[in-house]
């Protein structure tokens, strides 16, 4: 097959499921919104399930609910017929999807569903099916045509019910004023969680490794403080010990190529930068990158208490990068 008739054929899946989409947007309407309030008001959990690809999507529609503030889990509609059904509380809702409608592993727990008085969403892709007509909130998932050229397996229909997913859980975020503190809480372990969690103080060199010299010391001992504590630089402290400058190996290479050896017995306050970049230790790791990105410099110097004289501690770009943020 030609190269340009396998774009033509992705493309068309692609406008398909475009306009599969587009749909949706008149399709928020006041069973939407009731389907919000529902939720909101509800003191248990969000349950989804779906068979199949519908399946799938409820298993997508569950997590994002979850990680965005909104308890939910999803229950397998034939697992749910052999005993899963104790795992969804009177307090719970349902979120049923199927594009059919008539989905039998959902109709057979429709009765005990009923039984719980648990309110059911449909988001159901035929408006005269059982499950359209079983739920006390449909949702109207239905589209014109399937991006699968046989019309026949699940794609467009699939990709609008995402659509309507993740328009029911961003709604639910924005009404419960969920938070970028509050997502970050719930990804502790990726990298999300480290940009929005991680400060510096959690990996900050303190103590002996924090390289400082005295404004009157040579550079010769600048360059031997460097060499020893490895993080290309060192802080200049005045005889007060405030940090009053820095003086990084760059510095003195320089230096060395302006002015030759004579450089090295010359004080450090002749070469240092003065008021070097500082951040407090409750800063986020990512706003350190960020601050030497804008200033292309490799290290922060980190007070814990601005009360302090001299820093109590140092990061380098690198202890940052190797976090993966």
């Amino acid at each position: 097959m030609k190269s340009s008739k396998i774009k033509d054929i992705a493309k068309n899946v692609i406008r398909t499921e475009a306009k599969a989409v587009e749909l949706m947007e008149d399709r928020i309407n006041d069973n939407f919104d009731n389907a919000v309030q529902k939720i909101i008001g509800c003191n248990g959990r969000v349950i989804c399930s779906g068979i199949g690809k519908s399946g799938l999507i409820s298993q997508k529609i569950a997590a994002t609910m979850s990680s965005t503030g909104t308890p939910a889990y999803f229950v397998h509609p034939a697992e749910a017929t052999h005993g899963d059904l104790g795992m969804i509380t009177n307090d719970d809702i349902l979120i049923i999807v199927s594009n059919s409608g008539e989905t039998m592993e959902l109709i057979q727990i429709i009765p005990s569903i009923k039984k719980k008085s648990i309110t059911i969403i449909g988001l159901i892709g035929r408006k005269n099916s059982t499950l359209a007509f079983e739920s006390d909130i449909y949702l109207d998932t239905s589209v014109d045509k399937e991006a699968c050229t046989l019309d026949l397996a699940p794609t467009a229909s699939t990709t609008a019910t995402l659509a309507i997913g993740d328009a029911l859980a961003i709604s639910l975020l924005e009404i419960k004023g969920f938070s970028r503190e509050d997502f970050a809480l719930l990804h502790p372990g990726g990298i999300l969680g480290k940009r929005l969690l991680l400060t510096v103080e959690k990996f900050t060199h303190k103590g002996e490794e924090i390289p400082f010299i005295y404004s009157h010391d040579s550079i010769k001992n600048a360059l031997f403080k460097i060499s020893d504590k490895g993080l290309g630089l060192t802080g200049v402290l005045d005889k007060d010990d405030n940090l009053t400058g820095i003086i990084t190996d760059g510095d003195i290479r320089r230096g060395l190529e302006n002015l030759g050896d004579n450089i090295l017995n010359e004080t450090a306050e002749s070469l240092m930068t003065r008021e070097p970049k500082t951040v407090p230790s409750n800063t986020l790791a990512i706003s350190a990158l960020e601050l030497m990105e804008k200033h292309s410099i490799t290290s922060l110097f980190v007070y814990s208490n601005a009360e302090l004289k001299k820093p109590d501690g140092i990061i380098h770009i690198h202890d940052i990068l190797s976090l993966g943020i």
